[in-house]
């Protein structure tokens, strides 16, 4: 609670400041610390983290995963400034067929990670990647929601195993 969540602010914080959190010893500091900077060097330095240029880039992240998922999920990958990704996250797992979607949640992880960008990425199980209207009016909904808060709405990906449809290519949603 003293960092509100913030991974960044534990990291940067001095092992004594964690120590002087009630509950948590100095050796206990000194593992945190520990553990966060193991962390970083598995993740690598910022300028390591992939940069997304284009659709493709963003569906070679998650296109494995969620191309072989049975019932549809919701992820967003969070980018910084320069459109580095800081996160994939996912928002939403439906059923066979749907997923509700509350705008408000897809925007949560951008909100705390302070990210610049999202792009939304969700799966067809019945590998049509067509967009449906509900698709469409999702999309149009999350870039208005995004320019409320100043947290761009990249694009919208349909992925499933037969590959991807941008919606932003398409012109769908973002006018």
């Amino acid at each position: 609670a003293r960092f509100d969540g913030d991974l960044r602010r534990i990291y940067q914080a001095h092992p004594a400041e964690l120590a002087s959190v009630r509950g948590i010893s100095h050796a206990t500091a000194a593992r945190i610390k520990a553990a966060l900077n193991l962390g970083m060097r598995l993740h690598g330095p910022l300028e390591e983290r992939p940069i997304i240029n284009s659709p493709a880039d963003a569906t070679a992240l998650v296109q494995h995963e969620m191309g072989l998922l049975e019932k549809e999920h919701l992820k967003v990958i969070l980018l910084d400034r320069r459109n580095h990704v800081m996160d994939v996250v996912q928002i939403y797992e439906g059923s066979v067929s749907s997923s509700q979607v509350r705008i408000a949640e897809v925007f949560r992880p951008a909100i705390q990670r302070m990210a610049s960008a999202i792009i939304a990425c969700h799966n067809h199980p019945s590998n049509d990647n067509s967009p449906s209207p509900e698709d469409v009016a999702v999309t149009r909904a999350m870039v208005q929601a995004g320019k409320l808060l100043d947290i761009s709405l990249l694009d919208h990906l349909i992925l499933s195993c037969r590959g991807f449809v941008s919606l932003k290519e398409r012109n769908l949603g973002f006018v």
